[in-house]
Formats: C-alpha cells, structure tokens, sequence
C-alpha cells in the first residue's frame, strides 16, 4: 500500500490503496485547499521530480533541514543536537536518503516531534528511517493525526525527551500547540516556536494566530495567555519554523508584541482606522 502526502500541506496519511477523499487539515479553517481541488504525491514521486533535502547549521548545536524545491507548507525542521541524543522539531514533508544520513551523522535521534499539526509532516517515515524513535503528539490534538504508528506516544502539559530540551504545552493555534526550550552552546536559553507564535519580519516582534494563511487572529485573551505561558520560559533568542527568528530580548519581544495585540483587537486605536 502507498503512503499518502498531501501536496498542499505535506502531512502523510495512513497506508491505503488509494488516497483518501480530503485531508481534514488542509479543509480545516486554519489550512487551505488550492483551487485545482485536492491533490496527492508519495515520497516516491517527489524523489522522482527531483526534490531534495538540504542540512545547514543555524547555530552551533542547532541544524536547519528543508526540502528544495519546497515540499507543502515548506517548513524548516530543526535538529537540536545534544551529547544526550537530538531532537528532530517540525519534521518536513519530505526524506531521502542524503537528508537522512547528514541527520544521523548528528548523533542519535531519540524523539520526533512537532509544534502542532500542520508540521507532522512525514513524522513517521522519519521514524521508520531513523530506527523508529518517538513520535511525540500532543494529546490534545490525537485526532488530527492521519497516520497511525506504534511509534507515535502521547503527552501532554509538559515532557523532556532529551535532558535539558524540553517540550511544552502552550495551546492557541491548536488546542496541542508546543514549544521547545533548550540551553544553546553559548549558554544562553533558545525557544523553538514552530508557529506557537511567529516570528515577524522585523526580527523584534511576534504574531499570535489562529490561522496563519487565512489570517484569523487570535482573541485577545488567549494572546494574553500564551504570552504570559511562554514568558515563564527561560530563552533569549527565537526561532520560528520558517526561518524566522528573533535574534535577542525574545521576551521583550513576546510581551511587546502581546501588549500591541491586545490593544488592536480591543479597539484602542479604532481612531486610527
């Protein structure tokens, strides 16, 4: 049986004969489905019309990998590298061979896990090519994961699956949405966002959404709340899941940015409009 992808947001799906009618996250609020309709590709195919998998460093201890040309939503998954094992953050929607040997080359994978749906990506191929490590997903969002694995464990609130890199619960975008926090090699406290909050261009202020694409803000309750969630974190610099960071005064940024949020949804500065 084939593994399915879905080509607009690259999240695998359950091994069947053929595909499945829609993906419940691309037809979700959050997601889009492209005009031409629904459409499928498989690991295979993509290999075949030549993407490949592209491995850098971001910064000591911490590696980029995409996909080029992009694969879905194009995210960028981090691996965070530790003497205790790594972390694989966002999976992308795409593997190959070269992507999965410069991984290893790293150290041990000993856990996958992703910000919130939309970054499963092809978690469990992941799995499967680095020996079957943990797949984490967040309880509050089990019913979005279209491909059942007996790697996949369930979590919630807060775990560490390396020692020292923690994973925590935050909510927003989706009920399950998680953050990272880790101890770079500088020494200085590193949060891995996905798009919990994203980071804005301008490199000192974040987004709180509940649909990024479809441009749905958040209430301005609940940005209040996970600003003050991950303002308890201990991190200086960001790191979205696009490439995106905020290089430094990460809270400052956070509370800044939560602050000027609030007060647009609240109608401070109607007169402006």
């Amino acid at each position: 049986m084939t593994v399915w992808i879905c080509h607009t947001c690259a999240v695998e799906h359950a091994d069947t004969d053929v595909p499945p009618t829609i993906c419940r996250i691309c037809t979700d609020e959050r997601q889009w489905v492209p005009a031409t309709g629904q459409a499928w590709t498989t690991l295979t195919e993509l290999q075949e019309l030549g993407h490949r998998t592209v491995v850098r460093e971001v910064e000591p201890g911490l590696l980029g990998v995409t996909a080029v040309p992009q694969v879905g939503i194009g995210q960028q998954a981090l691996v965070v590298t530790t003497p205790a094992g790594n972390l694989l953050w966002d999976p992308i929607g795409f593997l190959d061979d070269d992507g999965v040997r410069r991984v290893r080359e790293a150290g041990p994978v000993v856990a996958i896990a992703a910000s919130h749906p939309h970054m499963f990506g092809v978690q469990v191929a992941w799995s499967r090519a680095l020996g079957g490590v943990p797949v984490l997903v967040n309880e509050a969002d089990r019913e979005w994961l279209a491909r059942p694995d007996d790697a996949v464990q369930y979590w919630s609130g807060r775990t560490e699956p390396v020692p020292g890199v923690v994973l925590h619960q935050i909510g927003g975008h989706f009920p399950g949405n998680t953050v990272v926090t880790w101890t770079g090699a500088d020494g200085t406290g590193v949060l891995l966002c996905g798009d919990t909050i994203g980071p804005n261009p301008d490199r000192t202020t974040v987004a709180f959404m509940r649909s990024y694409p479809n441009r749905i803000p958040l209430s301005g309750a609940v940005t209040e709340r996970v600003a003050r969630s991950i303002e308890e974190l201990d991190f200086d610099r960001i790191y979205g899941n696009f490439g995106n960071a905020i290089p430094r005064d990460g809270k400052a940024a956070v509370r800044r940015s939560a602050d000027r949020h609030v007060a647009w949804v609240r109608g401070d500065h109607d007169d402006e409009t």
